[in-house]
């Protein structure tokens, strides 16, 4: 064929790309469904005018259009790839790993229910082997996200819902072509019933091996990209040619899956790489991710699309009963997956509550489409597989794609209007009118202000601004008028709202390098668990997912474990730092939403709300203070560092300003501009990088600090440094209890500890230890021991703390006016 006629098909196909957009949004369709249909046409049109008698001038450009090289490789090597790469770089990795149990759940459940329904009802009403009719179940199992997506954010649905919907979409995607894969090979080998033991001994190596080759091959990559930092076009090209290779090394070397292998590549990029490329390099890297994945997930359609009339041409009236089967199974599983399972994860405390509007809106959204075409054009090519499932394969799969585009996916937008989904509730519409009348009122103030600096027409300003004050009259009295929006809704509005502003406040932070990118991601999920958390239980969940950002996690509990009992202090040292660095970044960004308050928020919800949210920010800073002074406390020196790099990195941004408003005033060219930008970089990279914690040397100055400690020689503040272990716990957290047998004693490094027994409560700080009377009285604990503030626990095991007890004259000091306060003879327990 022509190159000059294939790349003219090929740029006319891209002007329709262009033009289907706009097309789409005219027409109130999702943008797939304008696609699939401009495909078809073009596809129908080419075969009419090639068959027809009518002209022969259209022939050549028709038999370009046939013969195209559309081959199911192209859409399997080629264009999935794309697609899976840029939706795992796209998805809030740290998010939805908060909710990794429905995601996985629906998603793996969603597939082998959607592959068992249509399966088994085609076995029933067709003569297909039953292999064949799962391999149809596996090839109809995968959904296109991107129409309920693009719709939940049109109606503003809540975040999490459509985290999760996205989530499971993808990995259900991921899911179904790994079962493709897995059938394909059965109907290829002649196996009309695989047994259980084929499915557990080679589905396993698919899912497995794919996940472990494409997390192996992104390190590598990140690895050379991280190599390389200066040069970003590199870096670009890099991550272009990652998914491919995990695609084609997990297919054709490893023998696993190479969709599940693009997945896993693109989720550790996606976790590792904003820690390690520059922040301007990881946003444009995701930009070009963005554009590549637009015009493949287009192509692919509008491709696939070509193909329906020549998939249809073989149509028997019969197969319409057969399309309906399947249309039929796969809707009731969907419905069993949304109005059995969801409810059932829901009631476990494993999902949000999804209301019944939203499922109904995702039952009918669940769109097919190019994928599904990609995988039946597979198996038509295939010579291995027999003839007549090769057609009814294509058929199947190609009649109940253009049933979900074409009837629900023209319906769609009607299916939610009838569900009220595209209103405001009574709350948002009373505080839009509110919201109204505060941003006209400054609206009046900027444009007095405009008319006068332009000396305009009095005439004219005095008629518009009548016409403006009586819009603004209307506005206040409606605002006014206003009785929906009770005094909790409105502090939950306000929340809402804060915590929005401090999201916002992060990325400009990360902008103008104030924040480090390094933990960019984490602010901004703590900041949209805030948000969520807000939204469903109000001030306490705001409390909540507040308390949670100052908290030591799992990961830390984890990583002390690690360094305590195997000495691999990387993980703990690496977490350690990055909470340093992310105490310090949060208070810098508390400290720029207290305008916020008193600005927005008050003149919209009113002095009460707040001064109410100003209380909570204000709990909020106390609580980073203690975490931020306890981590001082315990390794001095470390956050003097850190302090010293931010205002570095403040300078650097300043100079950096002053050089673009130099250019700006013509003072120094552009020549002269680069250079200045350069050295600020490499300045800046310098800047970025952590200084080293040594945890060893800093639990040894951290013991030298113990006033129970003092008078021991450094030799033996080495060994007791070497000896204890550190134990970190959460406000609330029980970390001695009682009755327990005595096996420890704590020490305070920082928090504080409150000891309970028979309704006496004993308060103990910084410097103090607990649980020496169980040990020296021999007895069980008759104290229960819980933080009431984040703390770090050093803790000694009895026989060192025996030892200790008699080279320490302030150990035994401190023991005996503890048992004194607790009327126990100091003397008989010293002696014991």
């Amino acid at each position: 064929m022509d190159i000059v006629l294939i790349t003219t098909i090929i740029a006319s196909l891209f002007l329709v790309i262009g033009l289907a957009e706009p097309l789409a949004a005219r027409l109130r369709l999702p943008y797939s469904v304008i696609l699939a249909v401009l495909g078809m046409l073009i596809g129908g049109a080419a075969i009419f005018f090639l068959r027809t008698t009518l002209t022969d001038a259209l022939n050549p450009v028709a038999e370009a259009i046939l013969g195209l090289p559309i081959r199911s490789n192209v859409f399997l090597y080629v264009f999935l790839p794309t697609l899976l790469f840029q939706a795992t770089l796209g998805m809030e990795i740290r998010r939805m790993l908060d909710d990794w149990v429905p995601i996985l759940v629906l998603a793996v459940v969603a597939v082998v229910v959607a592959t068992l329904s249509v399966g088994f009802a085609l076995s029933w009403t067709s003569s297909l082997p039953l292999v064949a009719c799962l391999l149809v179940g596996a090839i109809v199992s995968t959904t296109d996200p991107s129409a309920v997506i693009s719709i939940f954010r049109s109606l503003s649905a809540p975040r999490r819902l459509a985290r999760i919907i996205e989530g499971e979409s993808l990995l259900n995607d991921a899911a179904a072509i790994a079962l493709f894969g897995f059938f394909m090979g059965f109907v290829m080998l002649g196996l009309p019933d695989p047994t259980l033991q084929d499915a557990l001994t080679r589905f396993p190596l698919l899912i497995l091996g794919g996940a472990l080759t494409g997390w192996l091959i992104a390190r590598a990559a990140i690895r050379v990209m991280g190599l390389i930092p200066r040069y970003e076009l590199a870096q670009h090209s890099i991550s272009v040619a990652l998914p491919y290779l995990a695609y084609i090394v997990a297919e054709q070397s490893v023998g696993a899956s190479g969709v599940i292998a693009v997945v896993a590549a693109g989720l550790t990029l996606n976790l590792v790489g904003p820690g390690r490329l520059p922040p301007q390099a990881w946003t444009n890297l995701r930009e070009i991710w963005d554009l590549l994945a637009h015009w493949a997930g287009a192509l692919i359609f509008i491709l696939a699309a070509l193909l329906i009339p020549r998939l249809l041409e073989e149509f028997r009236l019969s197969d319409a009963v057969l399309i309906g089967v399947v249309v039929l199974a796969a809707i009731v599983a969907r419905a069993a997956i949304l109005f059995g399972v969801l409810p059932l994860l829901t009631a476990l405390r494993l999902s949000p509550t999804v209301e019944r509007p939203y499922r109904a809106a995702i039952l009918w959204g669940g769109l097919r489409g190019a994928v599904t075409l990609a995988l039946a054009l597979a198996v038509t090519e295939s010579f291995r597989v027999p003839l007549e499932v090769k057609r009814l394969v294509g058929i199947l799969a190609t009649g109940f794609t253009l049933f979900t585009l074409i009837v629900q996916g023209t319906t769609l937008r009607w299916v939610i209007r009838k569900l009220g989904l595209d209103q405001l509730s009574p709350i948002d519409q009373a505080l839009s009118r509110q919201v109204v009348a505060v941003a006209l009122q400054t609206v009046r103030e900027d444009v007095a202000r405009t008319t006068t600096n332009y000396e305009l027409n009095r005439d004219i300003v005095r008629g518009e601004a009548k016409r403006f004050g009586d819009r603004l009259d209307e506005a206040v009295r409606e605002a006014e008028e206003t009785t929906e929006i009770l005094d909790r809704d409105r502090i939950t509005l306000g929340l809402i709202a804060l915590a929005g502003a401090e999201r916002d406040t992060i990325i400009a932070r990360v902008r103008d390098h104030s924040v480090s990118s390094r933990l960019a991601e984490q602010l901004l999920s703590d900041a949209d668990r805030l948000i969520e958390a807000t939204h469903s239980s109000g001030r306490t969940g705001y409390r909540r997912a507040a308390r949670r950002t100052v908290a030591y996690g799992r990961g830390f509990r984890l990583a002390a474990g690690l360094h305590n009992r195997f000495g691999l202090s990387g993980p703990l040292t690496r977490l350690t730092a990055d909470r340093f660095e992310q105490l310090l970044s949060q208070r810098l960004i508390l400290r720029d939403l207290d305008g916020f308050i008193h600005g927005r928020i008050r003149r919209i919800h009113g002095r009460r709300v707040s001064e109410l949210l100003t209380e909570l920010l204000t709990q909020r800073m106390k609580a980073l203070s203690r975490a931020l002074d306890g981590l001082r406390l315990q390794y001095p020196g470390y956050a003097e560092e850190l302090e010293r790099r931010f205002i570095r990195r403040t300078a650097l941004r300043l100079e950096e300003r002053e050089y673009a408003s130099m250019r700006e005033d013509g003072l120094i060219g552009d020549e002269l501009h680069t250079a200045l930008m350069q050295e600020i970089a490499e300045r800046r990279a310098a800047a970025e990088e952590r200084p080293r914690l040594d945890l060893a040397l800093q639990r040894t100055e951290l013991v030298r600090q113990f006033p129970l400690f003092a008078g021991l020689d450094d030799a033996a503040i080495r060994r007791l440094a070497q000896a204890l272990s550190t134990r970190y716990a959460n406000a609330g957290e029980v970390v001695m209890a009682k009755d327990s047998p005595p096996r420890s004693v704590c020490f305070i490094a920082t928090g504080a500890v409150e000891l309970e027994n028979a309704g006496q409560v004993w308060r103990l700080g910084r410097g103090e230890m607990f649980g020496q009377m169980a040990i020296l009285t021999r007895k069980p604990r008759r104290v229960e021991a819980r933080a009431i503030a984040p703390s770090t626990l050093l803790i000694l095991d009895e026989a060192r703390f025996r030892r200790l007890l008699k080279r320490s004259n302030r150990l035994r000091a401190a023991v005996r006016a503890s048992a004194e306060k607790r009327g126990i003879d100091p003397d008989t327990i010293l002696t014991a």
